[in-house]
């Protein structure tokens, strides 16, 4: 019975050691990522301001990070959260709803609220929004 006991506090502890390991690893893995990816979550069904939304943040892209997106270091995703594929990125980044993400590694900028404020009424308001979120989050 001793041994048995033994055993099992070793095993458990094993598993222990092993857990924080890959979860420092996956830490790692996440914080050395160069690339700025801009997410626009969505439904199917979408009004004009969902619609602004999108082609606004687009045009903040262009008019500001025009060469990083085409050299890849920023990325412009729009996601249907309605499409099985949509569903399992909104996951991974931690959406669920309709959302305007910035994410570079583990850092994540949240423009949500103000997209849908600004994209209609003050698309320049957004524009500078999306441009001082990018260059917080790159630093």
């Amino acid at each position: 019975m001793k041994y048995l006991t033994v055993f099992l506090i070793g095993l458990f502890m094993l598993s222990a050691f092993s857990s924080c390991d890959a979860q420092q690893n996956k830490k790692v893995e996440n914080s050395v990522s160069d690339k700025v990816e801009v997410y626009y979550f969505h439904y199917t069904r979408r009004c004009a301001t969902c619609n602004a939304v999108e082609d606004e943040t687009k045009k903040a892209l262009e008019k500001y990070y025009a060469d990083e997106l085409k050299s890849g270091k920023v990325t412009f995703t729009s996601v249907n959260l309605d499409e099985a594929e949509g569903e399992k990125i909104g996951e991974k980044i931690g959406v669920s709803g309709q959302a305007l993400i910035i994410v570079k590694g583990s850092d994540k900028t949240d423009l949500t609220n103000e997209g849908f404020m600004f994209a209609r009424s003050t698309p320049t308001k957004l524009y500078s929004l999306v441009k001082e979120a990018i260059g917080k989050i790159s630093e």
